[in-house]
């Protein structure tokens, strides 16, 4: 069964960095678009980035500002989201998701496979 799961998530001081980490299992991420959003308390969940399986072409929400870089290590079966000069309202739980079609989406539900998502809390 397909299982991803996400780590690297803390508490962080505003204008340090993160990188979070996606694990899967069950699946080849170079066989899947992989997506990282992101949900802050009382808000819908929103797009952050994403990777595409056909030569890694990677796409981004405005809201990133060109700080937040979205990988993946085949050898490791991992997807990363860099994120630096985190600011307070960056502050959410990130989730990675897997999509098995050709392109990319940016809706939640266009993602098949979904991990339990990871905290992180960007203090003032």
């Amino acid at each position: 069964q397909v299982q991803l799961v996400e780590s690297g998530g803390g508490l962080v001081q505003a204008g340090g960095s993160l990188r979070l980490s996606c694990a899967a299992s069950g699946l080849t991420v170079s066989s899947y678009a992989m997506g990282w959003f992101r949900q802050a308390p009382g808000k819908e969940r929103e797009f952050v980035a994403v990777i595409t399986w056909s030569g890694g072409i990677t796409y981004y929400a405005g809201f990133v500002k060109g700080h937040f870089t979205i990988s993946r290590d085949n050898a490791k079966n991992t997807v990363y989201l860099q994120m630096n000069s985190l600011k307070p309202e960056d502050t959410a739980v990130y989730y990675c998701a897997a999509d098995r079609t050709s392109g990319y989406h940016i809706t939640p539900g266009s993602y098949d496979y979904w991990g339990q998502g990871t905290q992180v809390t960007v203090s003032s």
